[in-house]
């Protein structure tokens, strides 16, 4: 196989990746930023009702059984005194850019892996044991003295990525954990399947199919078989990423640019939940704006309030765009097809994408409709006028100019918000 090709020992130089993990992010950022909040069980969510779910937990809150997923009613059972903090991602990331000037002055970065996780290759000369505790001493006091005191990490240290990884869960909060070849095994095979990148709940179902319950059963596999197991080559390289091979990482391309909101109780009426569709879809076609890229269709997806609420899907297939105003005609389309078919009396979230993206010049115009110059002419047209939009907002703030009316949400903006492997730039709370 081509990533076999030339592969080493790893374990001659076992020091060669630095996984960083933020502990409790979200939950550390706001009690490094709101003082008279260190020290508590606090959770975060992202909107002020005892039916949601929380995003993040304080340490202090851990303590009491409430995790990421907690629901806020069963979380304030388990922990009578707990403080509920609305979500402030744009707080979020910019301590993350903080937070990443602070680790390249001591290392580099090789990859942003989300807004709490990065990787470094280290180089030569810190790829022993004495350096790489060094450095990793370094960069958490560093973190304390010029980002925060309240802003902990784990590290870890491994021949490649995946284990450094793994190594920052072993010890939290504020671990080092250095995976020697002589401790691997030991440090492994007592460890949940789960526990392991890569292994979620319905692979550990796909595993366990074939007999495999535990670690040390899929360690003894042989590389073929892991590949059987697992349905494609990606289990061959989990087995030599768990032995300490550093392989590449697979490319991935952007293929859909979207946004969504679980709303606010008085913004679930149909009549306001559809402006914060309009101002998800602005915003979505902003982003898109600015990676310089077209979308050759626009989904919409309206899921009802309730416990037993239907969700339901559509999408819209248009020539390339990227204003404002055709994306828009389009959510109207499709807004009237969900009514009628749906009639919600209140809406719970709200979901807006955009597929089919492409670059400009491999937007191919139809040469059979006697339309196409008039279109073409007012789509640039409305592009200019979405540009100007994007500029006057990046200059003056969020909202200084828009189409319609923007409900006001408890977060104090709508639509932006940090995923799992996607961080927001700045500019996107401008938009």
């Amino acid at each position: 196989m081509f990533f076999l090709d030339n592969l080493q020992n790893p374990w001659k130089s076992p020091y060669q990746w630095l996984f960083l993990d933020l502990n409790s992010y979200f939950a550390s950022v706001e009690q490094q930023d709101r003082p008279a909040l260190r020290g508590q069980p606090i959770a975060i969510v992202p909107l002020s009702s005892d039916s949601t779910c929380a995003i993040a937990a304080s340490y202090e809150a851990k303590a009491f059984g409430i995790r990421t997923g907690t629901k806020i009613y069963e979380a304030r059972r388990l922990c009578p005194r707990l403080i509920c903090a609305p979500a402030r991602h744009d707080i979020y990331v910019e301590y993350h850019h903080k937070i990443l000037a602070e680790v390249i002055k001591y290392t580099p970065i090789n990859k942003i892996c989300s807004i709490d996780e990065l990787s470094s290759r280290l180089p030569p000369n810190k790829q022993n044991k004495e350096a790489v505790i060094a450095l990793s001493h370094r960069i958490k006091e560093g973190i304390h003295k010029n980002v925060g005191v309240a802003i902990n990490c784990s590290i870890g240290i491994a021949p490649n990525a995946f284990l450094a990884k793994v190594a920052t869960d072993m010890m939290k909060p504020d671990g080092l954990v250095i995976l020697d070849e002589d401790a691997i095994t030991g440090r492994l095979f007592h460890l949940e399947l789960t526990d392991l990148p890569g292994i979620n709940t319905q692979m550990k179902k796909r595993l366990s199919k074939s007999g495999i319950y535990t670690i040390e059963q899929f360690w003894n596999l042989s590389p073929k078989h892991a590949r059987a197991v697992w349905g494609s080559i990606e289990g061959e390289r989990f087995w030599y990423r768990l032995r300490g091979y550093d392989l590449p990482d697979t490319p991935t391309h952007t293929s859909m640019i979207g946004h969504s909101r679980v709303l606010d109780p008085e913004l679930r009426v149909p009549d306001i939940a559809k402006q914060v569709a309009r101002r998800l879809t602005i915003k979505a076609a902003s982003r898109l704006r600015r990676t310089g890229l077209y979308a050759g269709e626009f989904a919409l997806s309206v899921r009802e309030d309730g416990m037993d609420g239907q969700k339901y899907s559509l999408a819209y297939r248009l020539s390339p765009s990227q204003d404002n105003f055709k994306f828009l005609n389009a959510l109207d389309i499709l807004w009237a097809e969900v009514m009628a078919k749906l009639n919600p009396w209140k809406i719970k979230k709200i979901a807006v994408a955009l597929y089919h993206l492409c670059e400009e010049q491999d937007i191919t115009p139809d040469l059979f409709d006697a339309t196409c110059l008039l279109t073409t002419k007012t789509q640039h047209k409305n592009e200019k006028i979405s540009l100007l939009m994007d500029s006057i907002n990046q200059k003056y703030g969020s909202e200084s100019i828009q189409l319609g009316i923007s409900p006001k949400t408890q977060a104090g903006y709508v639509g932006t918000k940090i995923a799992f492997h996607r961080i927001p730039e700045l500019e996107e709370f401008n938009e």
